[in-house]
């Protein structure tokens, strides 16, 4: 979308400088080639790179560009399709492997904070995801039993609860999952790529994928500048795949709805007003049938996000609808301004979960992260890794083929249409 570099993004204007990268220039020959810089892409190169497996990343523009530097920056256990459902379309073998690794994500990505030493304002107090309404509350309880026979640490909290730990008016509870928390995220794809080059992985920035072609058993990959020749290649664009162009595998775009999403932060709040939300800082996202989501961050900005684009058309709606819902949530909060917004694209599957490809030889990919990027990124990150170098079960997911969705513009159209519909007339009363 064409205000995806222009908009004044909070996570650019907060994290560490990025390493230092450049363009490919000339002929580079490698065992494995990475298409995309952001959390799964970064999380294979410096799995790869450990190993001692010679690893190239081809970035169409920076490190973190896409979902990664957009993320609302909350580290998730699993994914939002509840247990019982993800069994039910993975069956029991399949279904329990990927609730395990992604179950278990957020310790993986905090155990990467902490060993690589990444700055990127991590917190591991858990998210609270608030229930709107009756029918919220018994979706959140539904969740919590479901996760419970896993011997997962959720609570559903009371609506007296749930307002003590978010400060915020109007929801009839909340479900506290204890292995969750939040980071910075742009902050963190900047880490991750830091270690992937301490590592020894090479990072190309600025040079988006032109063509692919076989050559005998190897791939050769054309950029404006140069070639990068290796014998695997991992597609890690996700949602930001029309950044590729013209490779012979470029179906596998065909499959993801787009979902927009926005996020506007204030400016950093009184402390005395800052205490009140989220004390313990939890991220917090609702049951609504447009979702919401609110987080603070290590400065005191309060940052609010929903769907839609920021477009020239919706970004007024949307701009108003976040100042009246923060009013309405955080009654207390008193005069405030927004000082940063942007959005992105989340990438929806047809059945709300992840996907694997082989999309030719010894070409894969892992795309559809459904609004769970962080953790599952980083986790089918190194799965691809370890994949790439001989362990063909390390993927949680069974290969699929690809199934273009032929409603997908259909229904991006329409989620942008509808919520800024919705955004117009909500909160207003």
């Amino acid at each position: 979308m064409a205000t995806e570099r222009a908009l004044p993004n909070l996570w650019h204007a907060t994290a560490p400088a990025a390493p230092r990268t450049a363009p490919l220039t000339g002929d580079l020959a490698v065992d494995v080639a990475i298409v995309g810089g952001g959390f799964t892409g970064l999380s294979a190169a410096l799995h790869l790179a450990e190993t001692g497996v010679r690893t190239a990343v081809l970035e169409a523009r920076m490190i973190g560009f896409g979902g990664s530097g957009r993320n609302v920056g909350l580290v998730n256990a699993g994914m939002w399709v509840q247990p019982d459902d993800l069994i039910a379309t993975l069956g029991a073998a399949a279904g329990n492997r990927l609730l395990d690794e992604l179950g278990d994500g957020p310790s993986f990505v905090y155990d990467l904070v902490a060993k690589h030493g990444i700055e990127c304002e991590a917190v591991r107090n858990g998210t609270l995801h608030m229930s709107v309404g009756a029918e919220g509350l018994k979706e959140i309880r539904e969740r919590e039993a479901q996760w419970k026979k896993r011997g997962a640490p959720v609570e559903v909290l009371s609506a007296e609860k749930a307002h003590a730990l978010s400060g915020a008016e109007g929801f009839t509870g909340a479900l506290l999952d204890r292995r969750a928390g939040t980071i910075q995220p742009l902050a963190y794809a900047r880490g991750l790529a830091r270690a992937a080059l301490a590592a020894g992985a090479e990072i190309f920035t600025d040079t988006p994928l032109l063509a692919a072609s076989r050559q005998g058993d190897l791939w050769k990959l054309k950029t404006a500048r140069g070639t990068v020749t290796a014998r695997h290649v991992i597609l890690a664009t996700n949602a930001y795949g029309s950044l590729v162009t013209d490779v012979p595998w470029k179906e596998y775009r065909q499959e993801l709805t787009i979902l927009p999403y926005f996020q506007f932060a204030t400016n950093p709040l009184p402390d005395n007003v800052a205490a009140r939300i989220l004390p313990e800082r939890q991220g917090a996202w609702d049951t609504g049938l447009v979702m919401t989501s609110f987080r603070m961050d290590k400065q005191n900005r309060l940052i609010f996000g929903s769907i839609g684009r920021l477009d020239a058309i919706a970004a007024g709606t949307h701009r108003a609808f976040a100042a009246r819902s923060v009013r309405k949530l955080f009654p207390y909060i008193g005069d405030f301004r927004f000082e940063h917004w942007w959005d992105g694209r989340i990438g929806m599957t047809t059945n709300n979960l992840p996907a694997m490809h082989v999309l030719a030889p010894n070409v894969v990919s892992i795309s559809g992260y459904n609004g769970r990027g962080i953790a599952p990124g980083t986790v089918f990150g190194r799965a691809l890794a370890r994949h790439v170098t001989g362990d063909t079960s390390a993927i949680p997911l069974a290969q699929t083929p690809i199934t273009p969705d032929p409603w997908r513009t259909l229904k991006s159209v329409f989620y942008h249409a509808g919520a800024q519909a919705k955004h117009f007339i909500d909160k207003r009363f």
